[in-house]
């Protein structure tokens, strides 16, 4: 694995854990992390059970007893990792979004396809997807519980940058992580609606905003916390060069109209990501801080009984549930990772392409580049250039 710090945490707990939970057609070793900090490598893979650590990303591709390389760094250096695996023969697993520009993204896709012809198998990690209740929202559109979709409703709501005075980590610099609330977040709830409905996004029109244009240079940083010098004087700024916040509305491919925010200036709101679908049979509601559960409106019912309904979903034949704790026992943000280990195991094992694949993810990064290019167009309407097209060329 290649990154230690917020990421690199979530898939080590997940690499650990995940053969205990599952009975896989393989079992995973965690051999080697690489980071660039000696020391904070070194004690990042004794506290997160790695065998041995590198500060060199290319030991983890020379080493013929290493079958996976799982990609967690920030976006400017996935391409030259994931890239440098997949000639190798190293089944890739990338963090979202997959890369910091669309020619990134159609270089690793065209990879990936090239590798899974010879059985080399790659996906990226959004994770939502495995959370058990998106799983069952999914489930319940394909299923026509809804009838004909119509209205999809997505906000991802963070504030953990609203204080002006909040250093200016890599999140913040374009260069580094390629946009701000729009690759960070808006990545997440736009592969979560199309994965839920089965529509893609096909237009869209946008407007970004960055509120807070300059920011003081962090002494130093990790994850989403970072820390200022302490000498008590003013510290140097530097500019802040992505998206605080976006918003747009689209139209995808079965006619469904589309809402989608995604801030980190909405004060108040840790973690807030909520997808709401209203279909001519009935509705059904995510939201992420109450993961265990769906609301569901059923519009079939008899006028007398209808009303949104709650569905706690723990029961052992929900997906994913089947290897946790008797129903009403709840899971949590760190399982949806678990989840995501054993798909990928098995995939690999079986011989089967995982999803979302690196086309899927190519797909969520021409939606990302149409909300930039229709934001700098003055909100005018964009189309989303189609995956499959970009990737056969």
């Amino acid at each position: 694995m290649v990154g230690y710090a917020f990421m690199g945490a979530a898939h080590s707990q997940a690499w650990r854990t995940v053969n205990r939970v599952y009975d896989l057609p393989a079992r995973a070793r965690m051999a080697l992390i690489c980071g660039r900090d000696t020391g904070k490598v070194a004690e990042a893979a004794d506290r997160l059970g790695w065998e041995a650590y590198t500060t060199d990303w290319r030991d983890l591709i020379a080493r013929d007893d290493i079958d996976v390389v799982d990609v967690c760094t920030p976006g400017d250096s996935h391409a030259e990792i994931a890239l440098a695996a997949l000639a190798a023969g190293k089944h890739v697993l990338c963090e979202k979004p997959l890369a910091n520009t669309v020619s990134e993204a159609r270089a690793m896709a065209a990879a990936a396809a090239t590798a899974q012809a010879a059985g080399v198998r790659s996906m990226c990690g959004f994770n939502y997807r495995r959370v058990p209740a998106v799983t069952m929202m999914r489930q319940m559109v394909a299923d026509g519980r809804l009838g004909v979709i119509r209205h999809v409703r997505a906000t991802y709501l963070q504030d953990w940058i609203v204080d002006p005075q909040f250093p200016l980590v890599w999140r913040l610099q374009k260069d580094k992580a390629g946009s701000g609330a729009l690759g960070d977040i808006g990545a997440h709830i736009i592969d979560l609606t199309q994965y839920v409905t089965g529509q893609l996004i096909t237009g869209v029109s946008a407007v970004t905003e960055t509120f807070v244009k300059e920011r003081p240079l962090p002494a130093g940083s990790s994850g989403l916390a970072a820390t200022l010098d302490g000498d008590g004087h003013r510290p140097a700024t530097g500019p802040v060069t992505v998206d605080d916040a976006a918003v747009f509305v689209a139209r995808l491919d079965g006619g469904a109209l589309a809402t989608y925010e995604a801030s980190r200036f909405a004060t108040g709101r840790k973690n807030a990501l909520r997808v709401e679908i209203n279909g001519s049979l009935g509705s059904v509601v995510f939201d992420l801080e109450r993961l265990n559960e769906l609301e569901f409106y059923d519009a079939t019912r008899p006028a007398a009984e209808q009303g949104f309904s709650r569905i706690l979903v723990t029961e052992g034949e929900h997906p994913y549930m089947s290897a946790w704790w008797p129903p009403g026992h709840i899971i949590g943000y760190e399982h949806s990772f678990t989840h995501q280990m054993r798909d990928f195991i098995e995939a690999v094992a079986t011989g089967v392409d995982p999803a979302p694949s690196f086309a899927d993810a190519l797909q969520v990064q021409l939606v990302l580049d149409a909300v930039s290019r229709s934001a700098e167009l003055g909100s005018s309407w964009t189309d989303v250039e189609p995956a499959l097209a970009t990737v056969a060329a």
